[in-house]
């Protein structure tokens, strides 16, 4: 079809076309113009807080403003980082590499070659996408290194071995990718020999979704792994012994990560081993040398419970802070391990929801950085130091829009098999349950991901202070209850997220806090597809739809970009059994010109090469021609994430918002 060439010049045209129907209407809006430019100025203000990582004797940060509309990678000492307005030294301008090179760089990263940190692995995207070109950098010279470590375009992936030698998976040419379009083959390339003519050390399958290597230095051990992906949600981990690789016993759903000298298995399913059995969601610890030669002794870290479970884990010097989830709220803990016997205590922390520590530096100190926030507070950083009681408030965000008036409460709605499904809800104190009040509904659902309280600016500014009302649904098939509550929802269950996500729905109407004829939902990438199943399934409760990044067309997923590495989230649409209940749901199967919908806004990118632009492109143009009224918005860089810049970012998030404040906030449409 027409529609799922990317780039072809048929399709951009028609892209355009929509385009500029759609800035017709929402651009010409009294609202868009001074909305686009308030969300500019929060994205690029200079206020917010610059995220930091040490490497070596500096901290490093990639930063976007109205100067750096690209961006600008940057270090600075931790000592002047601390200070209100520290001294930044510029490493790589990307808005200059762009103009000197005539190329449209959008930002990917970094790989640092420890222990030195004076050579890294930067990666660079062609507008936004998830494929990247890598080249060696100097960061003394602040130059790329002539002859140096290059690879094209690819979705690739590498680590350093050593200063003269990298772990390589790329694109080495036909049949080296997964069916997933990931690569299956992982090459060690000695610096000044071919890539071709470098060895492999491992070879995957076409069926997995992906192998790579990974290089762990932590406190002073060196591991090398080889990871292969067999699906989305297990893999096989082999490590290095001199010239040999070993493959570590773990269940295949069970995820590894390592703590000076011992073995961390975080638990997706029960595991019975050496006599006991460990419950899904818990985080064991067995020695790594005693493990690899026969011993199954572990150490519980970690036990889930009903409604609480891990979400994750970060280092300091001589503690492992492990991050939890109480009835989606954070509780950390300080874990210290001597000689295999290991010790717990809690971890204070200022009053708020959502709360992350990650270990500054772990092979130095026991300083962490620690994030606290929720809906209508803004974030705020502090360092901490194990064994001090007091926090250091490093930085804080400015407040992005007024919260004067508004609360936070958490409620439960009922799903159709009975489980309750909590959601926050944000809105004026006191309004009134008249069934009336414009409200904005979020939802994901899918891949574990979990949905917290965040400080999210756009939406306070663009809506709240308008008096919509917003809510998060932490419906199934995310993280927050653990594995469980995200296997209760996926393959041939995946409806009970949809049910989940209707139960919210009414719960609000229930409550009167709104009506269908003012409430909108928001979702992106699955929770775009959560978007088209509401869209097809339940119109009635909806009055306008945001639908971004989506997939839609679930008959054909597998076969677009990235899909086939979703199979383990949602089944084989080849397999008769499999499709016979993803065609219960498939959106783009699913929409009828009989049928009445709420007003919808796709949006998408050119540039994502994970969810493919023509599910999109598809439903819209469907839709369009069965008569329904849809608009539709393209941006022609930006990958998954959207947009490629803070410019393309505000512009996608005013038209979003402009077109949710005109369907629900019921303002006449300029056309």
């Amino acid at each position: 079809p027409i529609l799922e060439e990317i780039t072809s010049e048929r399709a951009l045209a028609w892209v355009r076309e929509q385009n500029a129907a759609t800035l017709r209407e929402l651009g010409a809006s009294a609202e868009f113009e001074a909305l686009r430019q308030r969300l500019r100025a929060i994205f690029d203000s200079k206020e917010r807080i610059p995220s930091v990582y040490k490497h070596g004797a500096y901290c490093y940060n990639f930063w976007r403003d109205t100067i750096n509309v690209r961006g600008l990678w940057r270090r600075t000492t931790l000592e002047a980082y601390k200070k209100a307005d520290p001294t930044w030294e510029a490493v790589l301008d990307l808005d200059q590499l762009a103009a000197g090179e005539n190329e449209n760089w959008v930002w990917k990263g970094y790989e640092f070659l420890q222990p030195t940190y004076d050579r890294a692995l930067v990666f660079l995207s062609r507008g936004g996408a998830d494929a990247i070109v890598v080249r060696e950098f100097d960061v003394n010279t602040k130059e790329f290194v002539p002859d140096g470590f290059f690879l094209p375009e690819a979705k690739t992936s590498v680590v350093w071995r050593n200063r003269d030698a990298l772990y390589v998976a790329t694109d080495f040419g036909p049949g080296s990718l997964t069916h997933s379009g990931y690569p299956r083959i992982v090459k060690e390339w000695p610096r000044g020999h071919a890539l071709a003519d470098s060895s492999i050390v491992f070879d995957g399958k076409l069926d997995d979704v992906r192998v790579s290597a990974d290089v762990t230095h932590d406190h002073g051990h060196i591991y090398e792994f080889i990871r292969r992906r067999i699906t989305f949600y297990t893999s096989e981990v082999h490590v290095r012994r001199r010239d040999h690789w070993i493959r570590i016993d773990k269940p295949n759903d069970a995820g590894l990560d390592t703590f000076e000298d011992q073995l961390l298995f975080r638990l997706r399913s029960a595991w019975t081993s050496g006599g006991k059995t460990y419950p899904a969601g818990a985080l064991i610890a067995a020695d790594f040398e005693a493990y690899l030669n026969g011993e199954r002794k572990f150490a519980v870290l970690f036990e889930p419970s009903e409604r609480k479970c891990l979400e994750d884990t970060s280092a300091t010097k001589s503690y492992l802070i492990i991050n939890t989830l109480e009835n989606v709220r954070n509780r950390l803990y300080l874990l210290k391990c001597d000689s295999g016997h290991w010790t717990r205590e809690s971890l204070d922390t200022p009053d708020c929801r959502s709360i992350h520590a990650r270990g500054i530096d772990p092979d130095e100190s026991d300083d962490y950085f620690l994030t606290a926030t929720d809906f209508l507070t803004p974030s705020g950083l502090y360092l901490g130091t194990v064994g001090r009681a007091e926090y250091d408030k490093l930085k804080n965000l400015p407040a992005f829009f007024a919260t004067d008036g508004l609360e936070v409460r958490q409620h439960e709605a009922v799903s159709k098999d009975g489980t309750p499904i909590p959601y926050f809800q944000v809105g004026r104190k006191g309004m009134p349950l008249d069934g009336k009040n414009p409200l904005l509904l979020y939802g994901y659902g899918g891949f574990e991901v979990s949905l917290l309280p965040n400080y999210i600016p756009t939406v306070g500014a663009a809506w709240l202070e308008r008096g919509g009302v917003y809510v998060s649904a932490n419906i199934r098939g995310g993280g927050e209850f653990g594995p469980s509550w995200h296997q209760a929802a996926i393959r041939e269950n995946r409806q009970r997220a949809y049910d989940d996500f209707i139960a919210v729905a009414e719960d609000l109407i229930n409550r009167r806090v709104t009506s269908p004829e003012h409430l909108g939902i928001q979702g992106g990438s699955n929770g775009g597809l959560l978007m088209g199943v509401m869209l097809t399934q339940r119109p009635d409760l909806f009055k306008a739809v945001l639908c971004q990044m989506p997939l839609l067309d679930m008959k054909r997923f597998h076969k677009l970009l990235a899909g086939a590495s979703w199979m383990d989230e949602y089944g084989d649409p080849e397999n008769l059994e499999d499709w016979s209940y993803i065609s219960q749901y498939s959106p783009y199967q699913r929409v009828f010109k009989e049928d009445k919908y709420p007003r919808v806004l796709f949006i998408t990118s050119t540039r994502d090469d994970r969810v493919h632009p023509g599910h999109a492109r598809k439903m819209f143009a469907k839709m369009k021609a069965q008569g329904h009224d849809v608009l539709y918005f393209e941006n022609i860089e930006g990958g998954h994430g959207g947009a490629a810049d803070n410019k393309q970012a505000a512009q996608m998030a005013a038209l979003g918002f402009v077109f949710l404040i005109q369907e629900l906030l019921n303002e006449r449409r300029v056309l």
